[in-house]
C-alpha cells in the first residue's frame, strides 16, 4: 500500500471528511482492521484564506509548497490537495516536489466521463467559478463543457462557503439557495453539478435533489485509495 499525501486544513471540516472516507474505502476493500497509510499537514486556514482575498496568490502557493514539501519527507508517495479552490497554486505546488499530485479536477473529470456526460454545472468559491484553473481544466483537457451561475448567485454560492460551510454553519435557508441555483444551471443544459469546493456536500447531499452531483470530496478520496492500492 502506498502513502496517501493530504495536504489539508482548508478547512479541517472538508479535510476531516477525506481522512474518514479514505479510511474507511480502505477498510471496505481490504478488511479486517486495514487502514491507508497516510501522511498529513493541516495548515492555518486563516493565514491562506487572508491571502486568497489580497489576491496574494503567490504567497498563498509558497506557504502551501513548503507544506507540501513536509508530506513528501513524511513518507508520501503521492500528493492530494484537500481543497478545490487552492489548486489554482498546483503548478507552484508540483515544481516544489518530487511526488506525483492527484489533480482534484481531472479525478472528478473522470467521474463525469464515465457517466457519459458532457455539459456540467460548476459550484465553488469565485476564485474557482471564474478563473481558469478549473473549469479551463475540465474544457481544454478533458472536453467538457462547463456551465457556471450567473453573478449575483455566484455571490451567493462563494458567501455561504465562507461564511457558514467553512465554519461548520449549516443553514436550511443556504441549502433551498443552493438547490435554486442547481436547478438553474439544469434547466440551462446542465447534466449534473460538480460541488467544486470541498465544503459544499456538507450542504447539499444527493439526497436533496434529482440532479446529479459530483462530491469532488468523495472523488478525490476514491481516487486516491485506488493510487494507493494499486
Amino acid at each position: 500500500m502506498k502513502t496517501i499525501g493530504l495536504l489539508g486544513g482548508m478547512s479541517w471540516e472538508s479535510t476531516a471528511l477525506y481522512y474518514q472516507q479514505i479510511n474507511e474505502l480502505v477498510k471496505e476493500k481490504l478488511g479486517g482492521l486495514h487502514s491507508a497509510r497516510i501522511a498529513m499537514v493541516s495548515v492555518d486556514f486563516q493565514k491562506i484564506e487572508d491571502l486568497q482575498h489580497q489576491n496574494k496568490w503567490d504567497e498563498a502557493g509558497e506557504a502551501l509548497s513548503k507544506a507540501a514539501l513536509q508530506v513528501e519527507a513524511a513518507g508520501a508517495d503521492f500528493l492530494v490537495i484537500c481543497t478545490n479552490t487552492m489548486h489554482k497554486v498546483a503548478p507552484q505546488i508540483e515544481n516544489a516536489i518530487r511526488i506525483p499530485l492527484l489533480h482534484i479536477a481531472d479525478a472528478t473529470a473522470g467521474e463525469i466521463k464515465s457517466q457519459g456526460m458532457q455539459t456540467i454545472g460548476l459550484l465553488g468559491t469565485n476564485f474557482t467559478m471564474e478563473e481558469d484553473f478549473y473549469a479551463g481544466r475540465l474544457t481544454e483537457k478533458h472536453g467538457l463543457e462547463v456551465l457556471i451561475p450567473p453573478k449575483e448567485d455566484r455571490g451567493i454560492v462563494h458567501r455561504v462557503i465562507y461564511e457558514e460551510l467553512v465554519l461548520g454553519i449549516v443553514k436550511e435557508e443556504s441549502r433551498a439557495e443552493y438547490l435554486r441555483i442547481m436547478e438553474d444551471l439544469r434547466d440551462r443544459g446542465a447534466e449534473g453539478v460538480i460541488e467544486g469546493c470541498t465544503e459544499i456536500v456538507l450542504l447539499v447531499q444527493q439526497e436533496h435533489t434529482p440532479i446529479p452531483l459530483f462530491d469532488t470530496t468523495a472523488i478525490h478520496a476514491r481516487k486516491a485509495v485506488e493510487m494507493a492500492l494499486v
